[in-house]
Order: C-alpha cells, then structure tokens, then sequence
C-alpha cells in the first residue's frame, strides 16, 4: 500500500530522530551502576594517587562508584590493553599516564594503536619532574653538574624507574641537549631507584615530585631543577631545566582515556564532570600536595597532548637509540 506523501514524511522525521534521542539519553542515566577505571601501574605511585582523587571526586558527582583496579605490568601496557579490549560503554576506563606514549613506541607488537584504540576523555594533573643528585655530587646547579658530567664522561650513573618511561626519556633529552653521557641504570620502580640515590650507589635521577618532596626537604637529595617549562608552586625557587638548556620540557602528565567508540555524549559528561572536580578548591588543594598541576581542557585538548607527546618521544628513542630488550 502507497503511504500518502504526508504521512510519509511524518514517518522518516520521527525515524530519523530516534537515533539522536536514544544518544541523548545515553548521557542521561549514565552511569546506572560502578564504573572500573583501570591502573596500569602499582598502588602508591602518581597514577594511582590521581585516579583515586579523581574517582572520588566523580563517585560523589555522579551518584555510582568509580572503582580503582591496579594492573601493573609492562610500563602500563597490560592496563591500557585491558581498556582497549572492554566494551566501549563508559564503564570501563583508564587511567593514562605519559608513558602510554612512551610505551606506544617502545614496545614493537603490542595488539593495540594508542591513538587508534584509545579516545581522551580529559586531563587530571601535570606532575613536574625532578632532576636531583645525592648530595655527595659536587654539583648545586644545572651548569656545574654538566661541567661535572663532561669531566667524567659515562662514570656518573643516572637512576630510572625503568626502560622505556619517562623518567628515563627526561634524562635522555637532558643528556642530548647538554651534549654529555651519563650511565642509565634502570629500577623496577621508583622505591629502589631512590633507595640506591640516597645510598650513593648512583648520582642522579629524574622523578616525579610526588615522590620526591619529602627527599628533598629532608635534605637526602639535593634537587637541581624541574623539568617543566614553568617552575612548580611546591618549590618556587627552584629554576626550570629550561632555564639552562633552552627548549628542554619534559613533564609526566595523567588523565582519564575510555575505549575508542565510547558514546561522546558520556566523554563530554565526564569531561564536565572532570573539568568542573579540577576546578573545586579542596580537589585542586588535594592535588598540588602531590606536585600535580590541574591539566583541565577538552577532550580535544587532551588528545593534542598525547599527539604532540607520542611524535617528540619517538624521536628521542630514536635518536638515543633506546629499544625494548
């Protein structure tokens, strides 16, 4: 039977509609039940701290838990993996940190492209790093320790939480812009690595604040500078490694990530809901007691920075050589 022309258009209108409706209220009653944002890295550490603010702070929000579940391994591989691989429904997300990008390099056959498997939901903190030195250095600025660095070329050892992470990037930009060569010994973890620093069983390390403040103000490292190109309100006097070397930027940074088909109407409800927890005072106080910066944007935002980060790391493993053993 011929619908009438009327009619017809009546139908198509309100077929085509339904579609845009139930995307709208996709956003409206999530979440219904917990959502699992995943960790790929220890509890303790940076990313950990940042996911359990965060998810605090969008477990009051939101009216559902958002449960933090740690899967270490593999430079936060087995996490992002993990993601990568769940239903693309908002109930699982990820914790993402600078190293993804790192990682995305440096490992040859994961199963998974970061910037093709991956969407950015929002930024947490921009966590500075820290260059010190066991206080036995002879060395109390940027300019004397690289003077330091070429009269004992390859004996002075640089710690690292491990290979292929962005501490050990930060200290391999250093030493390619400061034109010396330092011997990288890696750690399993930052524990060990500050551990052997203060013992004196190496010289140098670049960290993340969050794990060195209590260090450095007891006086069992000596802090040189920080890796950002703004200098950090925890330590105000203290000069950018920018200061010395011109152009040097080297910070970790964390956010929220969600699998990639992930409705954009729950990314841009998280977005909000993240954008408005970084902009609450007690959240961004409980931030910068770990060194972290607010990192607030768009999701656009966001995934320009795991854009710009992916492409310079690439190159400084490139050009020092650094490949997964």
């Amino acid at each position: 039977m011929k619908l009438p022309r009327r009619k017809f258009l009546r139908l198509a209108v309100a077929a085509a509609a339904v579609p845009v409706a139930s995307r709208g209220a996709v956003a409206q009653v999530y979440p219904t039940h917990p959502v699992q944002i995943i960790v790929g890295f220890p509890p303790g550490g940076p990313a950990d701290i940042f996911a359990r603010l965060i998810g605090e702070w969008l477990s009051k929000r939101m009216g559902q838990r958002f449960v933090i579940e740690n899967r270490p391994g593999a430079g936060g591989t087995i996490g992002v993996d993990a993601v990568v691989t769940a239903p693309p429904d908002g109930y699982t997300l990820l914790l993402i940190a600078s190293s993804a990008v790192i990682s995305g390099s440096y490992y040859k056959n994961l199963s998974f492209d970061l910037l093709r498997d991956i969407a950015p939901v929002c930024g947490i903190a921009l966590e500075p790093l820290v260059m010190v030195v066991n206080p036995a250095v002879p060395a109390k600025t940027i300019s004397e320790f690289i003077a330091y660095a070429k009269a004992h070329p390859g004996k002075i050892i640089m710690a690292s939480v491990g290979n292929g992470t962005t501490p050990q990037l930060a200290g391999e930009l250093f030493m390619m812009m400061a034109d010396i060569n330092l011997l990288h010994v890696p750690y399993h973890g930052s524990a060990p690595a500050i551990t052997d620093l203060i013992a004196g069983r190496a010289d140098i390390m670049f960290e993340a604040m969050t794990d060195l403040v209590g260090y450095i103000q007891t006086g069992k490292l000596r802090a040189l500078a920080v890796t950002p190109t703004t200098r950090s309100p925890v330590f105000p006097d203290l000069p950018t490694v920018g200061e010395f070397l011109s152009g040097y930027d080297a910070s970790a940074w964390f956010g929220i990530a969600a699998p990639k088909q992930t409705p954009v109407e729950i990314i841009e409800l998280l977005n909000r809901e993240i954008n408005a927890g970084l902009d609450d005072p007690t959240l961004k106080a409980r931030i910068a007691e770990f060194g972290g910066i607010p990192l607030a944007g768009t999701s656009a935002d966001f995934e320009k920075l795991f854009v710009r980060d992916t492409e310079k790391w690439a190159k400084v493993m490139k050009a020092a050589n650094i490949k997964a053993e």
